[in-house]
């Protein structure tokens, strides 16, 4: 089996005709399917949150076979995604991609998680801390895209779970978590 770095490839990946968009539905239905699996798969193993479509991304080609994604296929397998909620355009050129290998409220879940798995839940920690720190190391929220956390954190403000409050900059915006 090919692999990517530590990440193992589909069959798929190494047949020729899933590098070119297909004309027929069905088969175009299924293909779009196998790609937004293996994006998502791919960008969660890798902690990949966007994607440009002019830039090189490693699962658009495929030297084994000497086959790369056209820009129409890029950008109709991420506009799949889009579509089921899973990425969204970050420009209206469509160019470039976040990718939400968990949707918004299933990271607010992780986060939930993280804090009770932490003892944290009268807390105060900063939002870089939840994204660089000690204690969120080895958990899905380290590394996270910032844009995507404080998105999760905001849902949690509506809901209740905790506050945000500023800082003089980004880099020293806290959370007050009452779980």
């Amino acid at each position: 089996m090919q692999k990517l770095g530590d990440f193992k490839l589909p069959q798929f990946f190494n047949y020729p005709p899933y590098f070119t968009l297909q004309p027929v539905r069905d088969t175009r239905d299924k293909q779009v399917k196998l790609w937004k699996e293996l994006i998502l798969e791919y960008c969660r193993t890798e902690k990949i949150f966007v994607i440009g479509l002019e830039e090189d991304f490693p699962l658009f080609s495929n030297p084994v076979i000497e086959r790369s994604l056209g820009h129409e296929a890029k950008e109709a397998f991420l506009s799949f995604l889009v579509s089921e909620g899973r990425a969204e355009w970050l420009d209206k050129g469509h160019r470039r991609c976040l990718i939400l290998w968990h949707r918004i409220e299933d990271w607010a879940d992780i986060i939930i998680h993280f804090v009770k798995d932490n003892g944290l839940e009268d807390s105060v920690m900063t939002v870089e801390e939840m994204r660089s720190g000690i204690e969120s190391r080895g958990t899905e929220l380290h590394g996270m895209d910032r844009t995507i956390l404080m998105r999760a954190l905001k849902l949690l403000e509506h809901k209740g779970k905790l506050a945000i409050f500023k800082g003089t900059s980004t880099d020293d915006e806290g959370v007050k978590f009452s779980l």
